[in-house]
């Protein structure tokens, strides 16, 4: 079999398979027209007005740095291990990388991201 026919039925294999489970999980699924069941829920108390609140963007640019700097760390740490067979060109790429990170958390900083107020 070529591999343009084998990826083909590896498609329509899954392309069914996708199918097949929505449609038993949509026959079996049990059905409520309770109004309740709409409702916000949190930890069992009722919810006191709008549950549509905004949050300040203060807080969602602080998790952007957290992952970005989380990220950082996660590639930091192979990169050491292996820093002496790189050689120059690694200490480059990675000098390049602290750069880019560096002029990031500057940007933020200098924007306010980092403070709360």
């Amino acid at each position: 079999m070529s591999n343009s026919a084998l990826f083909l039925v590896v498609l329509i294999t899954a392309i069914v398979m996708v199918v097949a489970a929505l449609l038993i999980a949509w026959l079996l699924a049990p059905r409520s027209t309770n109004p309740i069941k709409g409702e916000p829920y949190e930890c069992g108390i009722p919810t006191r007005g709008t549950s549509w609140t905004q949050f300040k963007v203060g807080y969602y640019l602080f998790a952007i740095l957290y992952l970005v700097f989380d990220v950082e760390t996660v590639l930091l740490f192979p990169w050491a291990t292996i820093m002496i067979d790189l050689g120059i060109q690694g200490l480059i790429c990675m000098a390049f990388f602290f750069v880019v990170l560096t002029l990031g958390l500057v940007y933020a900083w200098k924007k306010g991201a980092l403070e709360w107020k």
